[in-house]
């Protein structure tokens, strides 16, 4: 027998080995060997006689709680084995609680212990009423948005005729007439009245994570953030790369829509709500998600690649999610997410805890990802890498223009875009004209240029 995450082997019994216990307690139970080494050998316990009183009677006096203690003996040498059941109700040591997550013992503080606190008493944070707030705190058209998404899904029980507080009521989103923290969090016109921390922080960023180029902070109830944030990826920190159709000009998102769409939804679902904001970095080659709250006990990073359970922090938001069409309820999303990215020929996503939260990265599939039309390409010499291509590209299109508008249309850094009209400069194929503030590159037209045909 091995070391497992219920199971410890202990040469001798020392005061510290009660912190296992209780977090034996805490989680699903477990047994702890006194008398074997770390391979599971026996080494024999010289003061036998005295554990079997000792170790039953310290556990009863700091925790309250009553385990199995058994004296074993094989070979003629003596271990004991102690027993301890997982209970429904939190167990402490001297007033402090651990846990047992995985093999290692953690002492739950802050927020994790609030959390715990709620579970073992059949609570979840999104379930309990904040006696704040009023029907007057509901933003009703937060609640029209929602419900029209909901007709389309067809999940939710019949609305018609309720007034608000009966449909408040109906999602069990209330409680005696109280409003619950969800149905801040889902629908509140001002929840950060309420919760400060729930706000979403975007920021563009290098590739250092030193300097921010720029950055946006949105704020609102789920059903506003969620759409609010895609416009602002949109139209500020996803800058669309483009090709062209003839004269026709098509643009092309860097990431599917659908991934990002689902990662935002899992960090707003089932992200912790009493810790820090979720922060979206943007960068020139992939964008990530992170949201405080590690995954639950018992789910693993290698589980999210395939189907797995549903075990949402927040069911009861995550209830009025599945029921209005924005998740589904078979934890799904993470699926969803590397099959979207498979389908836009895109890396797999990463998927980390990190700093006691959870994040998911999104790649491009290369650094500069724009595409160009076939016909330009085969005016620029071979064997000049693909930049330079869609640079030259772009200078045909769109002739007397300069550094900063190449950069924002190939998506690159100014460096890139410098060495490639160097590049460019230096095979004759361009020139500038003008004086540097008001100036352009213009191509140089040769009999052998090729410009984009017209259909």
């Amino acid at each position: 027998m091995q070391e497992q995450q219920n199971i410890e082997f202990k040469q001798s019994w020392h005061n510290n080995y009660l912190k296992w216990i209780c977090g034996f307690a805490n989680a699903q139970g477990g047994t702890i060997f006194i008398g074997k080494d770390d391979d599971g050998n026996i080494v024999d316990v010289a003061d036998y006689k005295n554990l079997m009183d000792e170790i039953p009677n310290k556990i009863r006096n700091t925790m309250g709680i009553s385990v199995n203690v058994n004296l074993l003996e094989k070979e003629g040498k003596h271990f004991i084995e102690i027993v301890t059941q997982p209970y429904s109700v939190p167990i402490s040591l001297r007033g402090r609680y651990y846990y047992r997550s995985g093999s290692t013992k953690q002492e739950l503080t802050g927020i994790s212990l609030n959390e715990f606190l709620m579970k073992k008493s059949g609570k979840t944070w999104d379930d309990v009423i904040e006696p704040r707030a009023s029907i007057n705190d509901i933003d009703a058209k937060s609640v029209a948005i929602y419900l029209r998404s909901s007709e389309n899904a067809g999940r939710l029980p019949e609305d018609k005729g309720l007034t608000l507080s009966e449909l408040l009521e109906k999602l069990r989103l209330t409680e005696s007439g109280k409003i619950k923290r969800a149905a801040i969090i889902l629908f509140g016109k001002d929840p950060a009245k309420f919760y400060p921390n729930t706000f979403i922080k975007i920021g563009y960023f290098d590739e250092n994570d030193i300097d921010i180029k720029f950055q946006e902070t949105e704020e609102g109830n789920l059903i506003i953030l969620l759409q609010a944030v895609l416009n602002q990826l949109n139209h500020k920190f996803l800058k669309r790369a483009i090709e062209f159709e003839g004269i026709h000009r098509i643009e092309i998102s860097d990431y599917p829509i659908a991934a990002i769409r689902e990662m935002l939804l899992n960090a707003l679902v089932h992200r912790n709500y009493m810790g820090a904001p979720i922060q979206l970095r943007v960068y020139d080659d992939k964008i990530n998600i992170w949201n405080e709250g590690l995954l639950p006990n018992g789910l693993s990073l290698s589980d999210l690649k395939q189907p797995h359970s549903s075990r949402p922090r927040n069911p009861v938001i995550a209830d009025i999610a599945f029921k209005g069409g924005y998740i589904d309820a078979w934890g799904r999303g993470t699926i969803k997410i590397i099959d979207a990215c498979k389908k836009a020929e895109l890396p797999e996503p990463e998927m980390n805890e990190q700093n006691g939260g959870f994040i998911v990265t999104l790649f491009k599939t290369k650094s500069d990802n724009f595409r160009v039309n076939e016909g330009v390409n085969e005016g620029v010499n071979e064997g000049v890498n693909e930049g330079v291509n869609g640079l030259y590209n772009l200078i045909l299109q769109f002739p007397d223009n300069r550094t900063p508008f190449f950069q924002e249309k190939l998506r690159t850094s100014i460096k890139n875009i410098e060495r490639w009209l160097k590049i460019l400069k230096n095979e004759n194929k361009i020139i500038f004209r003008g004086v540097p503030k008001t100036g352009g590159y213009f191509t140089i037209v040769t009999k052998d240029t090729k410009f984009p045909k017209d259909n």
